[in-house]
């Protein structure tokens, strides 16, 4: 006897697929991890606003456990990397000549740009550090680098607190103008989570960019104004007009300028670049809602591979 072997007619496992389809539509089911619309995306990143705070805190209060002095370095930190850059630039280099307030000027330089970097640098591994997270348990994976952009700006909160002493200590008042620090905070954490979630959708399909990063956010910081007033340099030097329109919308400069016009009276607004308020929004909303929307379109392949 024989046997004959039949060869399924064309499209039958086609017609297979589509009715194991139709069947798992007709009770309820989806594809695992598949990645919902846009809408229904911010509504579940909403509905997990606790863990994303809570998460926030947790890292925050962690990051200094095993130090003898714990949270105090939250403050320390970024006190002693101003300290350094005002014997380096301030002194050694003379960058603090004309300009009034150098020491305040300098430590919101410093605390404001270590907010930003800070968010990158955290933002690069918040898929690839936590994997184990990602693959174990079902949620908006926005939900990481946001938090971690809310950890930054909690250890912020706390430089701050050292900033305002600081500011009384060299006579500079407090003043209506110092309101002006919480939207400027804001549209900055709006802008550094967007950047947090393009670093983090970069970081999770080539990890070893958090190698590059730290060499990049150098290079960044030095064009930015932290140690050394901007304003002055644009005045002294014969650049082309492109490159101080670039170094002028440069957005952690923006953002710097902002915060030290708010704080330091001898700050003035004819310090600050033309159109700066719009910097700061268009800034906000081109990464803040762009990086948002690039991160959640490859929701479906984070932790896989």
């Amino acid at each position: 006897m024989s046997q004959v072997l039949h060869t399924p007619p064309p499209g039958a496992a086609h017609s297979g697929e589509d009715d194991l389809a139709a069947l798992a539509a007709r009770h309820g089911l989806s594809v695992s991890g598949a990645r919902p619309g846009l809408p229904e995306y911010v509504r579940q990143l909403w509905a997990r606003r606790h863990f994303i705070t809570a998460f926030a805190t947790a890292k925050l209060t962690a990051q200094y456990s095993q130090a003898r002095l714990g949270q105090v370095w939250q403050v320390a930190t970024p006190l002693l990397n101003a300290a350094v850059y005002y014997v380096i630039f301030g002194v050694l280099l003379g960058t603090k000549h004309g300009v009034d307030d150098y020491i305040p000027f300098l430590v919101t330089g410093v605390f404001v740009w270590t907010f930003t970097q800070s968010s990158v640098m955290a933002g690069t591994r918040a898929i690839s550090g936590n994997l184990g997270l990602v693959r174990a348990l079902h949620f908006p994976r926005a939900a990481l680098p946001i938090s971690f952009a809310l950890q930054q700006l909690q250890q912020l909160l706390f430089s701050i607190a050292a900033l305002l002493i600081i500011l009384f200590c060299f006579g500079i008042p407090a003043g209506p103008s110092w309101l002006l620090t919480v939207p400027v905070l804001v549209l900055q954490f709006a802008f550094n989570a967007g950047l947090a979630m393009i670093m983090a959708r970069m970081g999770a399909k080539t990890p070893d960019i958090a190698q590059l990063m730290p060499f990049v956010l150098r290079t960044w910081m030095y064009v930015s104004g932290v140690m050394f007033s901007l304003d002055k340099t644009l005045r002294e030097t014969h650049l082309p007009h492109a490159v101080q329109v670039l170094l002028e919308a440069n957005p952690a400069a923006v953002y710097i300028d902002l915060m030290r016009f708010a704080l330091i009276d001898s700050f003035h607004a004819s310090q600050l670049p033309h159109h700066v308020g719009a910097y700061a929004l268009g800034w906000a909303l081109l990464v803040g809602v762009g990086g948002f929307v690039w991160f959640w379109k490859a929701e479906e392949r984070y932790g896989r591979g």
